[in-house]
């Protein structure tokens, strides 16, 4: 592991190492941190859920496959598929390179509205939990 992975203060994480950005009108991006991709090594395969899909919190939406392993991407809120990050396709290794940015993986429209991402992990909350790792 790296000696310092980035954690973003404006977004919100999950236990098991996804974050999530309010993009606002009820739509949020997804994606695995820093610390996951650090975690995993080189991606070089990620498998995407399909627009249009309904996700429940917690059920694995897609893969990302790296030299190490395979892991599950989870949906940290309830929502359905409005967006992928089809550049992933072409271009795994942007999870690698741009985990909250250029490596995003999916934006959901939320079920619950802003309130589905009050229980979810503060940056302080995340830091203190992957520091124990």
């Amino acid at each position: 592991m790296s000696a310092e992975t980035s954690v973003p203060e404006d977004l919100r994480y999950t236990d098991a190492h996804e974050w999530v950005q309010d993009l606002g009108g009820g739509v949020v991006r997804v994606g695995i941190t820093d610390h996951a991709q650090d975690q995993l090594g080189d991606v070089v395969f990620v498998q995407l859920p399909t627009v249009g899909d309904t996700i429940a919190a917690g059920a694995a939406i897609g893969e990302v496959e790296s030299t190490k392993s395979v892991s599950d991407i989870y949906a940290p809120v309830a929502g359905e598929v409005v967006a992928v990050n089809d550049a992933l396709e072409a271009n795994p290794e942007l999870v690698n390179t741009g985990a909250y940015d250029t490596g995003w993986i999916v934006e959901l429209r939320l079920d619950d509205g802003a309130d589905a991402l009050a229980d979810l992990l503060d940056a302080a909350a995340y830091r203190q939990l992957t520091d124990g790792s």
